[in-house]
C-alpha cells in the first residue's frame, strides 16, 4: 500500500510539473533547478551569477526552504525579483509549490528563472518541478564520496558545480575523483569547478548559461 501511495504522489506531482513547464515554455524563460546539501553554497551562486548576468539578462528566483526568508532578503538586495517558499519542514520543493509561487511572480517579464530547492541530497532529485535543467552543487568540504552515497542527484542532474575550490588545501577531497565517479553515473553531466568566494571558475558557469540563453527562442 505504501508503494502505491508513493507512486500517486509522484504521478501527481509529475502532471503539475508538465502544466509549470507549459507555462515556461509559453513565456520563454530558461528554468534551473538549483540543489544541494545545506551550505554548500546555492545562494552564494546566486549571488554571484545573478551580478554577473542582471545587465545581460531579467534574472528571477524562486528560494525553498523549510523556514525563514534569510536567503530570500539576501537575493533580493541583487535586486533580482524573488519570491519566498517555506515548506514548513518538508525536505524539498515539489511541482504544487512551483505552481502557487507563480502567482507571485511575472515569469513573462524574465528571461532566466532560478529555483533553489531546500538542502538536501535526497528527495529534490525525485520530485520534477518543470524545469529545463537540474544543477547540482556540492562543496570540496563535503568529501570526494558523494556520487557513491547520492547517485541519484548525479543522474538526475545536467550539471555539477564542485564549489569552494579555495579550500581544497584544507579538505580531503579530490575533484577529480568527483568527476571520475559522477561521470559513471552520468556521462552527459557537465562539471564546473568554482569558487563563490574568489570567483574562480564562475566565468566557465556563466558563458554555459549564457549559451543556453542563447539556444532560447528570443522574446
Amino acid at each position: 500500500m505504501k508503494i502505491s501511495v508513493v507512486k500517486n504522489i509522484l504521478e501527481a506531482n509529475q502532471r503539475i510539473a508538465e502544466e509549470n513547464r507549459r507555462r515556461f515554455s509559453e513565456s520563454r524563460v530558461l528554468v534551473m533547478n538549483l540543489m544541494s546539501s545545506p551550505g554548500a553554497g546555492k545562494t552564494s551562486l546566486l549571488e554571484r551569477t545573478i551580478q554577473e548576468l542582471q545587465d545581460e539578462f531579467r534574472v528571477g528566483v524562486i528560494e525553498g526552504d523549510i523556514q525563514s526568508t534569510y536567503d530570500a532578503e539576501r537575493i533580493g538586495r541583487t535586486g533580482a525579483p524573488v519570491v519566498q517558499i517555506n515548506t514548513g519542514g518538508a525536505c524539498h520543493l515539489d511541482s504544487n509549490m512551483i505552481q502557487e509561487a507563480l502567482r507571485s511572480l511575472d515569469i513573462g517579464d524574465l528571461d532566466l528563472l532560478f529555483i533553489e530547492n531546500v538542502g538536501n541530497l535526497v528527495c529534490p532529485a525525485e520530485f520534477n518541478l518543470g524545469e529545463d535543467f537540474k544543477a547540482m552543487i556540492l562543496s570540496v568540504a563535503e568529501g570526494d564520496d558523494k556520487p557513491l552515497k547520492y547517485p541519484l542527484m548525479f543522474h538526475e542532474s545536467s550539471v555539477l558545480l564542485i564549489n569552494k575550490i579555495d579550500l581544497l588545501p584544507f579538505c580531503d577531497c579530490n575533484p577529480s575523483l568527483i568527476e571520475e565517479r559522477a561521470w559513471k553515473i552520468n556521462p552527459h553531466l557537465t562539471i564546473f569547478r568554482v569558487s563563490c568566494r574568489t570567483g574562480e571558475g564562475l566565468d566557465r558557469w556563466t558563458d554555459w548559461l549564457r549559451i543556453q540563453m542563447r539556444q532560447q527562442s528570443p522574446k
